[in-house]
């Protein structure tokens, strides 16, 4: 059996463990976790802070009205959601959409083992608290979405190989419509890169 035949059953290793995990409070007030879905050889992952109300009935990443605009994002680039890999630092419901450092101190070792297991050729960050926690991890310097948003960075390491691409979070347009066509450009441009995988 290949290493890559493993990936499967890795990752459904890892779903389960996600699943039972009680480390940190918010497993208290979950309904269903969410630990992430999508092609397991996929080229592409990409990397939210959270589930938010709808992800956490479903258990489910990018389900609501913030996913159906990443679907939209994704088809711009020339993909389909079957396709990719979507995950999230946290995985399980923020009900105020946001997490103490505490909170993602334990949960990002899960996250860590995904991008092992994938081993993603691009890494899309989705606004600035995922885009932080892999600059960090890969010690690139972090500056703030507005200034790095659709470039490109290469991360080399023993284990991976992979360019990070921070993004603004879909949600962004839906607070600011006038941000719509800047996130529709940066992701135009990733049919680009993924010609080059």
């Amino acid at each position: 059996m290949t290493k890559d035949s493993l990936k499967a059953p890795r990752l459904k290793e890892f779903e389960n463990q996600v699943k039972t995990c009680t480390k940190c409070p918010l497993h208290k007030t979950r309904k269903f976790p969410v630990p992430g879905e999508g092609n397991v050889d996929a080229k592409l992952m990409i990397i939210g802070l959270g589930p938010g109300y709808h992800e956490n009935l479903q258990g489910r990443p990018f389900v609501g009205t913030a996913g159906k605009f990443l679907d939209e994002l994704l088809e711009l680039s020339g993909l389909k959601r079957g396709e990719v890999y979507i995950t999230n630092i946290m995985k399980c419901y923020l009900p105020k959409n946001v997490a103490t450092q505490d909170e993602i101190k334990m949960c990002t070792p899960y996250l860590d083992r995904q991008i092992k297991i994938i081993k993603p050729k691009i890494i899309i960050t989705l606004g600035n608290i995922a885009t932080s926690y892999l600059f960090q991890k890969f010690n690139l310097n972090m500056q703030t979405i507005g200034r790095i948003h659709g470039k490109v960075f290469q991360v080399s390491t023993l284990l991976l190989q992979t360019k990070i691409i921070p993004m603004y979070h879909p949600a962004t347009a839906l607070y600011n419509p006038r941000m719509k066509e800047t996130l529709k450009q940066d992701w135009k441009k990733l049919k680009f890169y993924l010609g080059n995988i």
